[in-house]
């Protein structure tokens, strides 16, 4: 079982940029699609950015997020990292990494919380107006 942590969260002004990264262990990294969520206060979790299995030559975003956001992995060191530009208030929210055995996955498939059988516990982004 894969166990995930992230990292990079913070307090940023709007227009700002961070990087999240998430670090993998415990299992075959390299297998797994990985993907980002993210949960508002009161809201449902919805995605963000997923990329596939491999050598993740296959990255998908939520919609009004392209452009903005990067999603990457790094399988030499376990790690998939969110790099998110021109940040909004509407950005704030907890981000979770998750991990999915549907490494060839594709959309819609990759966009379902019920995809991902790992998750890491969050990380904080506020984005300030």
């Amino acid at each position: 079982q894969v166990q995930l942590v992230e990292s990079g969260g913070g307090l940023v002004p709007a227009g700002g940029s961070l990087t999240l990264s998430c670090a993998a262990s415990g299992d075959t990294f390299d297998d797994y699609a990985m993907a980002w969520f993210r949960q508002a206060p009161g809201m449902k979790r919805e995605f963000v950015a997923a990329v596939s299995g491999g050598n993740g030559a296959n990255k998908y975003y939520m919609d009004s997020l392209k452009g903005r956001f990067t999603v990457s992995r790094n399988n030499a060191v376990n790690t998939v990292s969110l790099q998110m530009n021109l940040l909004k208030p509407e950005d704030t929210a907890v981000y979770y990494c998750a991990a999915s055995h549907y490494g060839d996955g594709v959309m819609p498939v990759l966009s379902y919380t019920t995809s991902y059988m790992a998750w890491g516990q969050g990380t904080q982004v506020t984005v300030s107006s």
